[in-house]
Formats: C-alpha cells, structure tokens, sequence
C-alpha cells in the first residue's frame, strides 16, 4: 500500500503520493504539515486499517517528489486533489489535514463542496495573513513572518543554510538530545519517544528538504498570504481537534478559528500538544471522521 506513485500534471509536471490504510475503505485524502510530505501520514496507517479507512497522502507541489511550481498559490491545490481523485478513481472524499496541511483542507472544502463530505483538522495551522496578535504561534513562527515581510531575501538564505543539516537522519543514539533540544512540552517529548512516531514525524521532515530549498520556502510563503476565501463560508462539516498544550498554535487562536467556522465540532484536549494530539489519538480522529 505505501508504493510511491505519480499522477501527470500541466506539462511534465507530477505529483507523487502513497496509499496508507485499508485499500478498500472509505477515501480520506490526507494534508501533511510543514515542513513535511507525504509519509506523514504513517501515523493513520494501522488504525486507517482497522477501521476500514484508504488513506491518500499526496506530496505538495515542490516538496519531496512533487514538482516544483514556483508562485504557486492556495487556490491551485482543489485543481491538484481534483487530478488525483480522477487517477484513482474517487467522487467524494473526506480531508484529514494535521498542523501546515490545514489550510489546504480548508481550501478543498470552501471550493469543492460537492466531492468534499467532511474534514478534520488535527493541531491546524491557523489564518496568518491578517492575524494582528501574533502571541498565539510558535516563536519561530513569528521570527519567520517577520522576516518573510521585512527581509525575504534572508530568510531564504536562512533555508537555504538550514537546509544541509535538517535533510540529515541523526543517528538514533541522539535522539533524546534532539528532543531536548526542540524543547518540548512533556507530552510531545513523551510521545516522540515512540520509535515509529518519532519517524513518521521527522523522516516526513527530511524528505520535505532533500526535496529542494525551493519547494519549502514556497510552501511556507503560502502562510502568509490571504486564504483567498472566507472561513465562514465552509459549510461542509469540519472536526476540529487541538491540544490545549499546543505551543505552535495557541488553543485560543484554535477557538477563534472554531467559533468562525459555521458547521464545526471542536475537541480541545487535555494534557495533549502540537505532536501528542495526532500521535495518540488519530483512531478517534479517524473513526469520528468518517461518521460525520
């Protein structure tokens, strides 16, 4: 089920995307964070399984095997999904989207409603373009909006120094240390102590960079910009799950986000954070999305 597969685009362009799950089961297309790819969606595959779900889980555009489109906006990915359902044979999907994948769910439900049956959203990343209260998101998070606006040109070449050493696999002796040093809240450390886990996070992150410096700094340019659509116009039943330990997005800019949304059931969880949340509940996750 995991094979890495392709599906044509515009050009020579592809798309790269595996199946996790039961192969005959209800469709979930999945949106995986930033920086990260498709293999991202380890963490559903054993309960996708036994709960009867196909997970899809494909590469954005310039990030590990997808190729690069540069000035790519948010308003092309429903084009992108809509090639992928029609190569595998799909009319109606549900989205699971966690943290950076969020708007991307969003995105398929604001524009296709009639293929879109529901989303969730695990740890999701929040509206930033017009955010005026920045105090909610990871301080690296503020660090890069504030140069994206100020000083593009550095922050690229920031990604670009990154780059060689995050595309790297640390021995597994040094995982504590790096956990440690990602300063993270007890429950995340605790729950990326899981071998299996800890891979299908960060495995998903390095491939995001050994992909190209450019695929990752166009995704991340994509925060930063107008959704191009309003929240309040997504009538398809969205699942909103977050922790109330999230340091990268804030519970409260996650109840805001909820309060804007006309057709949602928010979960806010308790002793769960940014890594926690969909590492030790995505069978809950799964098995409420495909009853809504």
């Amino acid at each position: 089920m995991n094979r890495e597969n392709f599906v044509q685009l515009e050009g020579d362009a592809v798309v790269a995307f595996e199946e996790y799950g039961d192969p005959n089961g209800e469709p979930v297309i999945f949106c995986h964070g930033w920086p990260s790819s498709r293999t991202m969606a380890r963490l559903t595959d054993e309960p996708a399984r036994d709960l009867g779900i196909r997970i899809i889980s494909p590469d954005r555009p310039g990030i590990s095997r997808s190729s690069l489109q540069l000035n790519r906006k948010l308003a092309d990915w429903p084009r992108v999904i809509e090639r992928v359902l029609d190569h595998v044979g799909i009319s109606q999907f549900r989205a699971l989207a966690i943290s950076g994948g969020a708007p991307y769910a969003y995105a398929m439900a604001a524009t296709m409603p009639g293929r879109v049956r529901a989303i969730a959203i695990v740890a999701g990343a929040i509206p930033m373009a017009d955010l005026q209260d920045a105090r909610g998101l990871l301080p690296l998070y503020r660090w890069m909006l504030a140069l994206h606006r100020s000083q593009p040109q550095l922050l690229r070449r920031l990604f670009c120094m990154a780059r060689p050493i995050l595309a790297l696999r640390p021995p597994v002796r040094l995982r504590p240390l790096l956990l440690k040093m990602l300063m993270l809240r007890p429950c995340d450390a605790e729950s990326l102590r899981d071998a299996a886990a800890f891979e299908a996070i960060f495995e998903s992150q390095r491939r995001a960079w050994r992909g190209s410096v450019e695929g990752v700094m166009v995704d991340a340019q994509i925060y930063a910009l107008p959704l191009g659509f309003s929240l309040e116009d997504i009538h398809v039943p969205v699942r909103l799950w977050h922790g109330k330990q999230d340091r990268a997005f804030s519970v409260h800019l996650a109840e805001e986000v909820a309060r804007r949304l006309p057709d949602c059931t928010a979960r806010f969880i308790d002793n769960a954070g940014h890594y926690s949340l969909p590492i030790r509940h995505m069978r809950e996750i799964l098995e409420d999305l495909v009853s809504a």
